[in-house]
């Protein structure tokens, strides 16, 4: 389960689970001091590249999932708690909700112990693939590159709907990571046999594993509080891999929550360039130390949700475990829907610059409307 009890309760090994998960979570920041970027001259995503930053973290966390053994935890991750913006001591009966793999604690890695170095080499591989050069095939300049087709450039604002569709051909362009997909669900719905059409391979290859990505809008100038019950519960299933999503103009990387907060990673720091060539190049960097929160009510409706499924049978759960969690929202428009079939209509892969229409099975038809913010139709 990814439920786990208050730092501060009196179950100690609770505690020291809690932040090797935290700080085993990959760290993507701004950076400074990297080669210029492709037809400017900026060396530095400061300032406009927060939504490209979230959604490496997200996608490094399906890749981490998907290379590494179930319930890794980076042997370095021992994070403290501050006073300041952070989780302060909370009653025992509190509760942190942190998204990880599944729960091994029988296996215990420590700094005196020695790695399998194959998941070290994995883990720094993972890292490589997010290096802020032009040959990181995750990387600023890599991703820069590709949201040029949906008329963005350096310096520009990317929505989470943008950088959804930018992850997704980042992936497929690249040879890495091997029998990986990433799927963008189309006007708030995912059809599932695209899904399994992307999945399926013919013997003796089996299962795809997929990234699925699904770009929503939850409210108009502020998030919908009907909303809220349904977002934490899809932060509880083990398949749920984060969101993209912030407050307004400034987005943050939503991994768990506490009570009525939001816990995330913050990619606003301004970090020197690492070069990753070097052999035992230094992680501290990409790992953070400080989980931090902030109310749900401060979250920008905009957003994208990601899950990972490893193999058709964790398709199928997810499937029915995310259908489950979007039932809380229930008197509401749902957040979004599963629908059997494929997409009818042949559209362009970019979503259009400012407004998406919903077309859906008759049940849930929404009238078409032209009152959409930052890429998005109001749910």
């Amino acid at each position: 389960r990814s439920k786990l009890v208050s730092a501060w309760n009196s179950d100690q090994g609770e505690t020291e689970h809690f932040r090797r998960t935290f700080g085993s979570l990959l760290w993507l920041t701004y950076r400074r001091g990297f080669p210029p970027l492709g037809g400017c001259t900026l060396t530095s995503d400061s300032g406009w590249g927060c939504v490209l930053r979230t959604g490496q973290m997200l996608l490094a966390k399906g890749l981490l999932l998907h290379l590494l053994p179930p319930g890794w935890t980076w042997s370095a991750a021992h994070p403290q708690f501050k006073d300041d913006m952070d989780l302060g001591r909370q009653p025992p009966d509190r509760e942190l909700h942190l998204k990880e793999g599944p729960d091994e604690r029988g296996r215990k890695l420590s700094l005196g112990s020695l790695l399998d170095r194959n998941v070290e080499t994995t883990h720094r591989r993972v890292v490589s693939w997010f290096a802020d050069q032009p040959s990181a095939p995750f990387g600023i300049h890599q991703l820069v590159d590709l949201g040029k087709s949906s008329g963005k450039k350096a310096g520009d604002w990317y929505g989470p709907s943008i950088v959804a569709h930018i992850l997704q051909k980042a992936v497929n362009a690249s040879p890495d990571p091997p029998s990986l997909t990433v799927y963008v669900a189309q006007d708030c719905t995912i059809y599932v046999d695209d899904v399994r059409r992307l999945c399926e391979r013919p013997p003796p290859q089996g299962w795809k594993s997929v990234v699925i990505l699904v770009p929503v809008r939850l409210g108009g100038q502020g998030l919908n509080s009907a909303y809220v019950t349904c977002v934490k519960k899809l932060l509880t299933l083990e398949c749920c891999i984060g969101i993209i999503g912030g407050k307004p103009k400034h987005s943050l990387y939503f991994i768990g929550f506490q009570d009525d907060n939001l816990l995330y990673l913050d990619p606003h720091y301004c970090q020197p360039t690492v070069d990753v060539g070097n052999t035992n190049f230094s992680l501290e960097s990409f790992h953070c130390k400080y989980p931090r929160k902030m109310s749900v009510s401060r979250m920008d409706p905009s957003c994208t949700i990601g899950f990972y499924a490893k193999s058709q049978k964790d398709f199928e759960a997810l499937c029915t475990e995310v259908t489950e969690a979007l039932s809380s929202s229930a008197g509401t428009y749902p957040m979004f829907i599963f629908a059997e079939g494929h997409r009818q209509e042949e559209e362009e892969d970019d979503p259009p610059a400012n407004t998406t229409y919903v077309q859906r099975q008759k049940k849930h038809r929404r009238p078409e409307t032209t009152n959409s913010l930052d890429e998005f139709v109001l749910l």
